[in-house]
């Protein structure tokens, strides 16, 4: 396939070569002649491990070339990478002048061509970049988005030293498109990459680099900050983290990572104070970890404020331990929200099967006779009276019984997943919903 490459700087001459090496005749585009110089003598114009031996090859077997000249580029090639750089303004946002420069050269180029054409922006952008870029192309173009061009999201997954072997071996080749024939084309140029091809939304392929940035730095503080306690108590942090990375089940996997509500029981929210205690003790600043807690509580005010907004009396919850399939109350936040609502007057009804108040014994009694010692008023063990007496439900656990109970309830009834039941079970919920973190 031909390809243009808009961007010779780290991520497009990695590119250029890469994608070359796969059997595409590729172009490079930049509007500094000498980088343009570097690739047309088979030269790198940065300093990355392999590339220039391939470069190099690849320039010898003529499936490089690189110019000046946009329109050369567009009309000879399929399909553009856009590769550009997008550094941050003073106020932390992206300066995207460099990726609307490049549309507009696109969009001009495209007036003169005739054949479709793909554009995919491979450089770092926040969601709704790509539809800008697509409306800037077809002003300028006369060309319709999705007809004769489309741009998709095609982020790059590549750490500088280890660039080449990142191209070759990434974790899946993500593509975010609502065209069809573009995502089949991106297919085909990745059709040598042994990784799996995902097709999603636009957005969440613009997103998703910034996603996976934000948790490696996270990753990296936590550990330092885990580190520092472990210094202060004569601990070899290298060991701890070294078996705390060894389980895979939970730690090292995709458990806690849903986005929902917040989390509770009897483990978490002791144990983090505990940890943060042992930091302030020795004088320790761990900010991250002390975040965690407020940021908890955070989550729980969304809800509550939420349910407010919904400007309805009647609420009912599907739920009420800190998850599925127990009894266990204590710190379940659903608890703290329930409290707040009651105080401010709405009429509440709780259906959780496996919460039986006659049951309840030690610490676990305790904590709801403290937080709501007349709890019972509001607890039934007839889903009936959620599904006849309610305007909102909220769904808190994702328990199976759930799906049947949302599927009897009217169709004004308002329902606010905090577990995305939906997703879970694969079913779809055709009323009046919304999601805490999702649509």
């Amino acid at each position: 396939m031909n390809i243009s490459i808009f961007g010779l700087g780290y991520i497009g001459t990695i590119s250029v070569g890469c994608l070359a090496k796969s059997n595409h005749h590729v172009c490079g585009v930049d509007v500094n002649s000498i980088k343009v110089e570097f690739i047309n003598t088979g030269k790198s114009p940065i300093v990355e491990k392999e590339i220039d031996n391939i470069l190099f090859e690849q320039r010898r077997k003529n499936r490089i070339e690189a110019t000046t000249d946009c329109s050369k580029a567009i009309c000879n090639s399929d399909v553009s990478f856009i590769c550009v750089g997008t550094p941050p303004t003073p106020n932390g946002h992206l300066n995207l002048e460099g990726v609307y420069k490049v549309a507009k050269e696109i969009g001009c180029a495209l007036k003169n061509k005739d054949s479709f054409h793909v554009i995919a922006i491979r450089s770092t952008v926040m969601p709704g970049t790509n539809e800008r870029v697509a409306h800037i192309i077809e002003d300028l173009s006369g060309k319709e988005k999705d007809v004769d061009f489309s741009v998709v999201s095609n982020p790059e997954f590549l750490r500088e030293g280890t660039a080449v072997h990142d191209f070759y071996n990434p974790p899946y080749t993500l593509v975010g498109s609502s065209c069809e024939k573009a995502v089949s084309i991106l297919q085909e140029v990745y059709n040598e990459i042994k990784a799996p091809f995902i097709h999603t939304e636009i957005e969440v392929a613009e997103l998703i680099k910034y996603v996976n940035n934000a948790f490696h730095a996270l990753k990296i503080t936590f550990a330092n900050e885990i580190g520092n306690i472990c210094k202060k108590m004569g601990i070899n942090s290298f060991e701890l983290m070294d078996i705390f990375c060894k389980d895979d089940k939970l730690n090292i996997s995709s458990k806690y990572l849903k986005p929902g509500f917040a989390f509770g029981g009897s483990c978490l929210p002791k144990d983090l104070k505990a940890l943060n205690t042992i930091a302030h003790d020795f004088y320790l600043e761990s900010p991250v970890l002390d975040s965690i807690l407020k940021s908890n509580e955070l989550q729980k005010e969304i809800v509550l404020n939420k349910i407010i907004d919904f400007g309805k009396p009647r609420i009912g919850f599907l739920g009420l331990a800190f998850k599925e399939d127990t009894d266990d109350l204590r710190c379940s936040p659903i608890v703290d929200v329930i409290e707040k609502l009651i105080g401010k007057g709405f009429e509440i009804t709780i259906y959780d099967k496996n919460v039986h108040l006659a049951n309840l014994m030690g610490a676990n009694k305790d904590y709801i006779m403290s937080k709501i010692p007349y709890i019972s008023k509001f607890i039934t063990d007839k889903p009936e009276d959620i599904i006849a007496n309610v305007d909102v439900v909220v769904v808190v656990n994702n328990e199976k019984e759930f799906i049947k109970i949302l599927d009897s309830l009217p169709g004004n009834t308002i329902i606010y997943d905090l577990v995305n039941v939906s997703f879970q079970n694969k079913i779809s919920i055709n009323q009046n919903y919304t999601g805490i973190a999702w649509k």
